[in-house]
């Protein structure tokens, strides 16, 4: 197991967040972590899997009923994988948090904040960040959309830029 997981070799992951909270007036919206959820899928040579981890915190920044900033942590402590069950999943898993790839004993959170933030319709918004894992920071630009107290996104990183090997 361990020399297949070493041959991670695909430099993307996807992260699927949607953030629940209050309904979009101006100024700060908390997000409600505890019913807001962010998905991962990473690709290896073989193939992929998929999982979850927790928000610490977040907010989403209005004015004049539009998106203009937000500001996430994520509790990289709380890496889950989905798509796996028993011991390989505990052994994936523990990998994950390891010095290998998050090291979550050293960098426990990972921090996405938001530097521009630009209305593509209605309910959609091109936003460039700062994202930060292993204390390296840089830029994402993806797609948010904005239905009432929901919102979601999709964002793909190298994850090579962060030293995540």
């Amino acid at each position: 197991m361990k020399n297949r997981v070493k041959t991670i070799a695909a430099a993307l992951i996807i992260a699927t967040i949607t953030f629940a909270f209050t309904t979009i007036e101006d100024g700060k919206k908390e997000v409600k972590v505890e019913t807001s959820s962010v998905t991962w899928k990473g690709y290896k040579v073989t193939g992929s899997h998929a999982g979850s981890i927790a928000l610490k915190q977040g907010s989403l920044d209005f004015k004049d009923g539009k998106l203009k900033g937000g500001e996430f942590v994520i509790d990289m402590t709380t890496i889950e994988n989905t798509d796996m069950e028993g011991e390989y999943k505990a052994k994936l898993e523990g990998h994950l948090k390891s010095d290998d790839f998050f090291g979550v004993a050293t960098y426990p959170t990972a921090k996405l904040v938001f530097k521009t933030v630009k209305s593509t319709g209605k309910n959609s918004y091109e936003v460039t960040g700062d994202l930060t894992i292993k204390d390296k920071t840089n830029p994402v630009t993806f797609d948010m959309s904005i239905y009432g107290n929901k919102a979601t996104a999709n964002i793909k990183i190298d994850r090579t830029e962060y030293e995540v090997r």
